[in-house]
């Protein structure tokens, strides 16, 4: 049975997903960036990721042209990040704290709001439908402790482990 846009959108949106911001450089050397739940991990050795893009995002020439981008996972703190990244607003980096990456060809490092990053180097980008895959090779990452904001269902908050298993992770 066929599944029309709608029911896939609701499918794919009851699975909680980490909310992350991919970051790049446009060809004047911009940043630029958008909210991305669609990231996944693809390989240890050699250590890739896959972010999936729209094709009508504005953010897209940017990664074809800059060929570099970093991936940042939001902390539990993140949603105004989230928000904003996922408008179409031109003013996304104004009053941001953010640093050059030295392994993206300079993309931007946000500073707050993450709890962690991954400075990435196109390796190949796959035309799929009403999206573009870029494969990133993973060429530098930093994580810190905090919470993972979470989106599930349209709504942001975050995931605590259930008291009986954090004594076994620590």
């Amino acid at each position: 049975m066929a599944i029309d846009a709608q029911d896939f959108r609701r499918f794919f949106g009851s699975f909680p997903t980490a909310v992350s911001v991919v970051t790049t450089l446009d060809e004047r050397g911009e940043p630029r960036g958008f909210t991305c739940s669609a990231v996944s991990e693809v390989s240890m050795e050699p250590p890739l990721l896959l972010i999936c893009v729209g094709k009508g995002a504005h953010t897209l020439p940017a990664l074809h042209s800059h060929g570099a981008f970093v991936v940042h996972v939001l902390a539990a703190d993140g949603e105004e990040l989230a928000k904003t990244f996922a408008s179409r607003s031109r003013e996304k980096f104004a009053g941001r704290d953010w640093r050059p990456s030295t392994a993206a060809g300079g993309a931007p490092v946000l500073r707050e709001g993450v709890l962690g990053h991954a400075e990435c180097t196109v390796t190949r980008a796959v035309d799929a439908g009403d999206h573009w895959i870029f494969l990133g090779r993973v060429d530098a990452a930093e994580l810190h402790q905090e919470r993972a904001l979470l989106y599930h269902r349209g709504a942001f908050g975050f995931w605590e482990p259930a008291p009986e298993y954090t004594h076994a992770a620590g």
